[in-house]
């Protein structure tokens, strides 16, 4: 059976290429909205920090609808370290919408995302997005698309994609970049025309393969999947296996939703095509299949890509711990990370032998910083460590993960980053003039990249653009030196006053201002020299008849650096940690006694 009344879709990307807004537009054409009704700008960024940054974090399903047609759309992340994101949501839907910038064109998480849905043997719609643009070149960026599709090894089916020309700021949509329609009906048009509609008995037993989980204080856990075929009925106890494993449990689904524009609507009963919202099994994980009681047949999960960086988050224990969060306890922190664990399929988070703290792996830098970053605006307060990478054993060498990254700069920046790329033991795989640019692919170790991407910045003026996907796992390359400044560190509890500052900004760029609260082995600043120095930023000028306190008015200070939770990643040492809490983001020494932490490093040398 054909369902002709449903399509699923899923848009891909990459990050800012207008994947959200479109979806925006999307939803106001199918009349999700009366014409009056004032809409937030990208409804489908819920999440604060996805607002602030303007990405895409996590997966997203709505609905809309075109004439008597619903189109389920599925907004993905474009950045490589939610990849587990893209790959697991790519098995509810029959097609893609592949949205890519009319100037920027195909870019490496598009390259990334795209041969997962090739594999997956999905339909593609080419949408060539923000046509408007003064420096568009829409018909360069169709014969680069069909170039990348080849390279992908595309089905002759998959070569043959149509293609669109869009402005999603505007709502419009055309099938030639001269002209623009008045609305987006030519996109909806080709959806209902070449994405294939969901076929499947809706009288056989039951399939549901459960792509993504999410959470609810007061339902617990919500199962998210497409039924691929039968019929699913809520107050029925159904049976869930898993393809991997043997497991098999019972349980009752309690409540059923579908997507419904951006809300979800109850329903009693659904059929094959739809993608439902499940509650009611407590113990349901990503990549099982719900069955009818007694007619297990577990369908096959795509792999999700393991993560190749860790970090021990661990309770504070600093001389500020539990001034500024409202959570700072072991059960608080333990809750959380496994409470993600569950929804985010990349995440892992296992014991240590030290019971405050929990080793949590990921994708990548941007990856764990947004965690971190959720869970100090929550009101949690806690320490992490510098990431480390992810070794394996393959035929009993050492391995460790290398990514691939794609670099475009000006020529003149060349050099400084092939002489950077060296150093960090990155190999060039590629090198290519692109108009005035040069386009540069390096293989590099996922730890060479740590800490590169602001140096990079500086390096080439703001002007390059660099993308990183991972590539494999090789021998592993030897020592990389991560940092060639020492830290700054205070001498003593206390707040910093101008005078101190004034004495220590000599020593290198300083972290603090005047009034700041600092402790022994915090991190007040950075010097250029290799080693740690020890200042006191707390010192007081001695008052005499002549020397008054008006005179720190005459003090000259440099304006502090400010670290955000990514440069603050990038920038620890091994032996020293971040102490984060819904307030601040302090830098501190594991070790907080200056006197021991120098017996400890004489020690280590000999």
């Amino acid at each position: 059976m054909k369902r002709e009344d449903l399509r699923n879709i899923a848009i891909i990307a990459h990050v800012d290429h207008g994947k959200t807004t479109l979806v925006d537009e999307m939803l106001k054409f199918g009349g999700l909205f009366r014409e009056n009704q004032v809409v937030e700008e990208r409804m489908m960024d819920s999440n604060a920090i996805e607002r602030e940054r303007g990405i895409t974090i996590l997966a997203k399903n709505t609905s809309t609808y075109y004439k008597d047609t619903k189109i389920n759309i599925v907004d993905t992340p474009g950045h490589a370290d939610f990849g587990g994101e893209v790959e697991r949501i790519l098995k509810m839907v029959n097609g893609v919408l592949l949205l890519v910038d009319a100037a920027e064109g195909p870019m490496p998480q598009t390259r990334f995302v795209l041969q997962k849905a090739l594999e997956l043997g999905h339909r593609v719609i080419v949408v060539v997005n923000k046509v408007d643009k003064p420096d568009a070149r829409p018909y360069e960026i169709g014969d680069e698309v069909l170039e990348l599709l080849i390279d992908l090894n595309a089905s002759d089916d998959q070569l043959d994609s149509p293609v669109v020309f869009c402005s999603g700021r505007n709502g419009t949509a055309s099938f030639s970049p001269e002209f623009q329609s008045e609305n987006l009906e030519p996109l909806f048009e080709k959806i209902v025309e070449h994405i294939p509609a969901p076929e499947g008995d809706e009288k056989a037993p039951l399939q549901v393969l459960v792509s993504s989980v999410d959470y609810n204080d007061y339902v617990g856990k919500i199962a998210v999947g497409r039924i691929e075929r039968g019929t699913i009925y809520t107050k029925r106890e159904v049976e869930v296996c898993n393809y991997h494993t043997d497991t098999r449990y019972r349980g009752k689904i309690t409540s059923l939703n579908q997507f419904d524009g951006l809300a979800k609507r109850e329903v009693q009963s659904a059929t094959v095509g739809d993608i439902v919202c499940i509650s009611g099994l407590d113990d349901v994980s990503i990549g099982e299949t719900i069955c009818d009681v007694g007619m297990c047949e577990p369908l096959p999960f795509v792999k999700i890509s393991e993560p190749t960086m860790e970090m021990t988050f661990s309770v504070n224990n600093s001389p500020f711990a539990g001034r500024e969060g409202k959570y700072v306890t072991t059960r608080h922190i333990r809750g959380y990370l496994f409470k993600e664990a569950i929804k985010d399929m990349s995440l892992r988070v296992n014991e240590t032998d030290n019971a405050d703290s929990y080793n949590v792996c990921g994708r990548g830098e941007m990856h764990l910083s947004i965690l971190m970053e959720n869970m100090r605006r929550e009101g949690y307060e806690f320490m992490v460590s510098t990431p480390r990478i992810i070794y394996r054993e393959i035929d009993g060498v050492r391995c460790e993960p290398i990514d691939r990254v794609y670099i475009d700069v000006p020529q003149g920046f060349v050099n400084v980053v092939m002489e950077k790329m060296g150093i960090r033991k990155g190999e060039l795989a590629e090198m290519k003039p692109v108009g005035s640019r040069t386009h540069l692919e390096f293989l590099i170790p996922t730890r060479g990249l740590f800490g590169y991407k602001t140096e990079f910045l500086t390096d080439t003026k703001g002007e390059g653009v660099m993308n990183a996907t991972f590539d494999s796992y090789q021998p592993e390359k030897g020592e990389i030196t991560k940092r060639f400044t020492g830290s700054l560190v205070a001498h003593e509890d206390g707040e910093a006053t101008s005078y101190g500052i004034f004495n220590a900004q000599d020593r290198g760029i300083m972290f603090v201002e005047p009034g700041t609260k600092v402790y022994t082995g915090m991190l007040v600043g950075y010097s250029p020299k290799g080693e740690d120095l020890v200042v006191n930023t707390c010192k007081k000028k001695h008052l005499t008849a002549i020397r008054s306190t008006g005179a720190d008015e005459a003090l000259r200070l440099v304006p502090p650096k400010k670290f955000s939770l990514e440069e603050a990643l990038e920038f620890i040492a091994d032996d020293e940690l971040i102490e984060v809490t819904p307030k601040s983001i302090r830098l501190r020494k594991r070790i907080l006694n200056n006197s021991e932490r120098m017996k400890q490093r004489m020690s280590s040398k000999n």
